[in-house]
């Protein structure tokens, strides 16, 4: 059993071994001078003038002057005199009423200090005691970086085995101070169950904690009661699990938001219940993001390219981005492949994976292709080329299949750009 601070001169208070040195001993002593004594964690007995007091090497209570009998055969009565001066009063006076000398070869027992009352806090506490007690290395009052918590937070130390990245949490301002207050097995094992309950896997945690480590602020009871109401909207568990893991942040919100977000896609759209449910599944982010996007688009599609309601649904329920991609990127791949390609509204809506493929790929196979004189989309006229092989296939494919040359004489055609 480890001895606090407080304890450690009470425990010498109470020692009572004692013994007399004898004239050999001490000459046998004084042949030794040259060699130098340690008072370091030694169990060894130590011997210091004509009274014997065992000592246990605590650096803390070591005089020097109690070995320097040892060292000069000549001085050793005056030497032993000043050792004995040192000693702390309660050993001295003990030293001279003992009149039983122990065994130098036998060891002090410890078990009895197990049955020592515990300290009290309050317990006033001596200078001498008080330069004795070592204190754990304060945290720092202020970092730019979690790591100079980790080793004194039990809680962060379980979250980084469990995959979370530190170097994103700590660019969040309220990220330490939300997570050094937390304590692993009252306020986060709970989620973390809750979370793998849902069917997030454990090599998933880390990337979604690091995402949303705010989610251990949250009631759980309020989780559970999120997750009722999407089942209630008929959504499976997989569902759930799958739209958790895609959009971490869904769970944070409140039920009244995730119905109005449900609603707005329902009516703005003037999707089914079940087409609404499917859109969300497929981009969960949907119903954590902002609708400003979706709102501007929906216009876009409508006002500036063109396109009918019933044309715009079709396109939103198969490539859902299209709702939050970007107006830019939208107005130009249109341009081109409307105007340029001259291909029809009809047709696109068909395909509308080419409002989700770079303008640049689009460019470079459509020119390789009116150079070859193989640019034709009608699907009215033969050799049709649909715009989901133009976009879709790797270019081996599509140079063999579609334009009926070698990759190498693409790659070349590249060059002439």
């Amino acid at each position: 059993m480890a001895l606090s601070a407080q304890q450690i001169p009470r425990w010498f208070n109470s020692i009572k071994l004692i013994s007399v040195i004898t004239a050999p001993q001490l000459r046998q002593c004084s042949q030794r001078a040259g060699k130098t004594l340690l008072c370091g964690f030694s169990a060894q007995p130590q011997m210091s003038s004509d009274n014997f007091f065992l000592q246990w090497g605590f650096k803390t209570y070591r005089t020097s002057s109690m070995w320097s009998g040892c060292q000069s055969a000549n001085s050793g009565r005056q030497e032993s005199n000043s050792a004995r001066s040192t000693l702390l009063p309660s050993v001295n006076e003990q030293s001279q009423k003992t009149q039983k000398t122990p065994n130098f070869d036998s060891e002090l027992s410890l078990e009895g200090l197990d049955d020592l009352p515990p300290l009290s806090p309050l317990q006033p506490v001596s200078e001498e005691e008080a330069v004795q007690i070592i204190a754990a290395p304060p945290l720092p009052p202020v970092s730019f970086t979690l790591r100079d918590y980790v080793d004194h937070s039990e809680t962060l130390q379980n979250l980084v085995l469990l995959g979370l990245d530190l170097s994103k949490i700590e660019k969040q301002p309220d990220a330490a101070n939300l997570l050094l207050r937390l304590d692993f097995e009252k306020d986060i094992k709970q989620i973390l169950l809750f979370l793998k309950d849902l069917g997030i896997e454990d090599n998933q945690l880390g990337t979604f904690l690091t995402k949303n480590y705010a989610i251990f602020s949250e009631d759980l009871e309020n989780l559970k009661t999120r997750v009722a109401y999407l089942q209630s909207k008929n959504f499976s568990k997989a569902d759930i699990a799958q739209m958790v893991r895609k959009a971490p942040f869904l769970l944070s919100f409140s039920v009244e938001r995730l119905d109005n977000r449900l609603g707005f896609f329902q009516k703005e759209l003037q999707l089914t219940v079940k087409k609404t449910r499917d859109l969300v599944v497929r981009l969960p982010r949907l119903l954590t993001g902002s609708l400003e996007p979706v709102k501007e688009n929906m216009k876009v599609y409508h006002l500036e390219l063109g396109f009918k309601l019933n044309e715009i649904q079709h396109m939103i329920t198969k490539i859902p981005k299209m709702l939050t991609a970007n107006k830019r990127k939208l107005t130009e791949t249109f341009d081109y492949v409307h105007n340029v390609m001259s291909i029809p509204h009809h047709v696109i809506v068909r395909f509308p994976q080419i409002f989700n493929t770079r303008l640049f790929k689009v460019k470079e196979r459509h020119l390789f292709l009116t150079y070859l004189g193989r640019a034709q989309y009608d699907p009215a006229k033969p050799n049709y080329i649909s715009l989901d092989k133009l976009v879709s296939m790797p270019d081996e494919i599509f140079c063999e299949e579609i334009a009926k040359a070698s990759v190498r004489d693409f790659e070349k055609f590249l060059k002439t750009l």
